[in-house]
């Protein structure tokens, strides 16, 4: 049974200050971080036995899932434009508890893990332009040891950390200060990261493109590798890391309540923004392929010779820069990084606290959460409390394994999410639906066998992450229940 929300008054609503292009932005720029200017190397390793084929074919699949689930959630978001999204979806779709057990993960580790992970590598490519900016921990707090880590994380301060902590602290006061405000930031920071990749994309196919290095990559496409069903499984895994790249998209639902016209708005943002950042992701390769040769060398002497496997410290965009403007390569690609993790951070410090203050408003979450700013009509103090909690991760050092650890579970929440669709059509066919899911029920049933395969192949491939996945999202169930009986208390006492 859903439970109502309080009543409301216009001095306790949001404010509808994010316009169609400030949405379509919120998507966008939530989606592109540092992931593809990075994780292709890694990718390329592990699908090197198919080649540069099974590269693209990674990211095309993650382009279509990505797009085909922003088009049924699109559904959605037109009917249920309200605070929380993906929160109120598997509210009113499936039930409460799911609901929480979403909130909780994105609080615990999805929203505060990511947000922490894209501060310190604004950290890191900062350190490319002010030296002073080193990874070395001047601080010492002691050591943690996670499971299925190799080694002990240091705990303490260090001069990246505290700037990715700075980071978090400016654009939680500047979203503090007002939704209008924190959505034309994101405006102008996704169109500058989106002109930079964009350049990337041109360049490398033309000014920058490698001719023979283009023939060697293409002229064996396909690789050596047996392209039997008993590469899907090597597929699925390595599409860990574009997916995360690909990730963030759903977070324009969260803020619904802000959007102006969201039942038209929202589905806009969700199909124009996923469509672009694929197509963007996709041809960014295809350039990549252009510029570096697949194959490499960890012990190459240069750019070339360690080719896209084995670019220095993963940075494929960097090497692939490197080419054409040699050693200053990495200062354009740093600058390019800063500009995208800046205008990523604001996206997600942003939206994470509308689905606290939805959380709150059932009374699954502190109740001040559920509070908004006299003035500025924003949530303040779920914005504090995602900046602390963030922060606390940026000191543990634990935000990469958390992520890690949290891929499986944030897909059970996809899974989910595209199943209450399908369950709000047969249990509430009298809801308003403004825009329908494309290609329903063919495509989102294609999605839901998508993600279903790809949970299964992680449960066997990567079992590290997989089990502990699961954990962090079991662990909500006892604070639902603790939540629910003091709720329950609390309108007993009312009573």
């Amino acid at each position: 049974m859903t439970i109502a929300p309080p009543a409301t008054s216009p001095s306790t609503e949001f404010i509808r200050g994010i316009g169609p292009l400030a949405a379509i932005s919120l998507v966008v720029g939530s989606m592109i971080g540092s992931g593809i200017f990075i994780v292709s190397a890694d990718i390329g390793r592990q699908v090197s036995p198919w080649g540069p084929g099974a590269l693209l074919l990674v990211w095309v699949v993650t382009g279509a899932m990505t797009v085909t689930g922003a088009l049924a959630y699109a559904e959605l978001a037109a009917m249920m434009p309200r605070a929380g999204g993906q929160y109120v979806f598997l509210r009113e779709g499936l039930s409460p508890a799911a609901g929480f057990l979403y909130g909780w993960t994105l609080f615990a580790v999805i929203q505060t893990g990511t947000i922490a992970a894209v501060a310190v590598a604004f950290a890191r490519f900062l350190s490319v332009l002010v030296p002073g900016v080193t990874p070395d921990v001047f601080l010492p707090l002691g050591q943690i040891h996670l499971p299925g880590a190799p080694d002990a994380i240091q705990l303490g301060l260090s001069n990246q950390r505290l700037v990715a902590m700075a980071m978090i602290a400016v654009l939680t006061a500047i979203n503090i200060r007002g939704v209008s405000l924190g959505a034309s930031i994101q405006t102008v920071f996704t169109v500058a990261k989106v002109g930079a990749l964009a350049a990337i994309v041109i360049l490398g196919l033309t000014l920058f493109r490698q001719p023979d290095v283009a023939a060697a990559n293409f002229s064996n496409f396909w690789g050596t590798g047996d392209w039997s069903l008993a590469v899907l499984p090597v597929i699925g895994a390595a599409m860990v890391g574009s997916l995360f790249s690909a990730d963030a998209w759903n977070n324009v639902t969260f803020a619904a309540a802000e959007v102006r016209e969201p039942s038209r708005n929202l589905p806009r943002a969700l199909a124009v923004g996923t469509i672009t950042v694929s197509l963007l992701y996709i041809l960014a390769n295809v350039a990549y392929l252009n510029t570096l040769p697949f194959y490499g060398d960890s012990n190459g002497g240069d750019v070339l010779a360690r080719g896209l496997q084995y670019a220095a410290q993963d940075r494929v965009g960097t090497a692939a820069i490197e080419v054409a403007v040699g050693a200053g390569a990495a200062t354009v690609m740093a600058v390019a990084i800063l500009l995208s993790t800046f205008g990523c951070n604001n996206g997600l410090i942003l939206s994470g606290p509308r689905v606290y203050y939805a959380m709150a408003r059932d009374q699954l979450f502190f109740a001040r959460a559920g509070a908004l700013h006299p003035q500025y009509r924003t949530p303040v103090f779920g914005l504090v409390v995602q900046a602390v909690w963030a922060m606390v991760l940026c000191i543990s050092g634990t935000y990469g394994q958390l992520l890690d650890y949290v891929v499986f579970a944030a897909l059970v929440f996809y899974f989910l999410t595209t199943l209450a669709l399908f369950r709000l059509r047969r249990i509430r066919p009298d809801l308003p639906r403004p825009v329908k899911a494309f290609g329903y029920p063919v495509l989102p049933a294609l999605y839901l066998l998508a993600v279903g395969v790809l949970l299964i192949i992680l449960l066997f491939m990567r079992p590290l992450y997989t089990w502990p996945g699961l954990l962090i999202v079991a662990a909500g169930i006892p604070v639902y229940l603790l939540w629910r009986r003091n709720s329950s208390g609390e309108v007993s006492r009312r009573a």
